[in-house]
């Protein structure tokens, strides 16, 4: 905005209240310095507030552009800034100002506009990511709770089969079922068969025949009636 870098820092260091002649000087000077001609520059320094006497013009004359000099209000505009462009969660009031302040000839007006453009870019991002990171904390609190469920359910599961497998576990079978005798009794009678010519396996049933002949030959003799 300014051609005059010394200008535009004098009148920027200078106190905002109250006015002083300084300041009206240094705003004066900067005005003169965008106006066509002597005609425009007391309009503009009229709508400003600035001084307008006969004194003040003339001393403001040698500053006005060379005719054919293009004011400082069409300059060219700086070039733009080259920020990435997102969709921003805001009003179509808020677009349209920001837009407005995108396009302005005043460089710290546009260079706000990226800023907060920036900064609801940022914003954003921010809001959406941690919209993600809550949605991905349910999720796994959900399948935490799932699993649990299922570990009970399997615990459960486990502990009734182990009561069923216990309940139906059968009578462990005594040596020599079927025949109604303990392994002892069938040690002896292994051994007397073999010592009366009958074949016996060492282990095992003993056949009927065999268990017969030892309870026919063990049984008590039948006294005879006198």
């Amino acid at each position: 905005m300014f051609t005059d870098w010394a200008e535009a820092l004098e009148a920027e260091s200078l106190p905002l209240e109250p006015t002083s002649a300084q300041q009206l000087a240094a705003a004066a000077r900067v005005t003169a310095r965008t106006a066509h001609d002597k005609h425009d520059m007391t309009l503009l320094l009229d709508v400003l507030g600035l001084p307008t006497d006969t004194d003040t013009l003339t001393a403001l004359l040698p500053l006005i552009p060379e005719t054919g000099d293009a004011p400082m209000t069409t300059i060219p505009a700086a070039p733009a800034i080259d920020v990435p462009v997102v969709p921003l969660p805001v009003t179509s009031q808020v677009q349209e100002l920001l837009d407005w302040a995108s396009a302005h000839p005043a460089a710290a007006v546009r260079n706000r506009a990226v800023r907060i453009t920036a900064d609801l870019a940022e914003l954003t991002e921010r809001r959406d990511t941690e919209a993600a990171q809550r949605e991905a904390e349910q999720k796994v609190a959900k399948a935490r709770a799932e699993l649990e469920r299922a570990q009970e359910e399997l615990r459960t599961v486990k502990a009734s089969t182990r009561t069923t497998a216990a309940a139906t576990v059968s009578t462990p079978i005594r040596a020599g079922a079927g025949s109604g005798r303990s392994r002892e009794e069938l040690a002896a009678i292994r051994a007397w068969a073999r010592e009366n010519g009958h074949q016996v396996a060492d282990a095992g049933m003993v056949r009927r025949a065999v268990l017969e002949a030892f309870d026919a030959a063990h049984q008590a003799p039948v006294r005879k009636a006198g």
